[in-house]
């Protein structure tokens, strides 16, 4: 996506801190857009090999990653990360 910076070109920093580009144009290209929102909100428990799969092959998975860590999207599968596996990434990069 032109004109917003992935994932490698926003700092641990500026990702932790939310000050990475807020534009959420990228949603509209989002694979996940058409399909069941429930596949990534699952019951707890529930299985995120759906969502995941769907992840996998959408070509804005960086930017929606870049987006949950700077807001803090504590619910759902973002990026083709679930909570558990961002809240990790987050330890990584701190």
């Amino acid at each position: 996506m032109s004109g917003s910076p992935s994932v490698a070109s926003v700092s641990p920093l500026q990702l932790l801190l939310g000050e990475a580009d807020d534009d959420v144009a990228w949603q509209d290209q989002a694979l996940c857009a058409q399909t069941d929102p429930e596949a990534f909100f699952p019951e707890k428990g529930g299985s995120t090999r759906e969502a995941k799969r769907v992840c996998a092959s959408c070509e804005v998975r960086s930017e929606c990653l870049e987006y949950a860590l700077a807001n803090d999207e504590r619910f759902g599968i973002w990026g083709g990360l679930s909570e558990r596996e961002r809240r990790r990434l987050k330890k990584q990069i701190v």
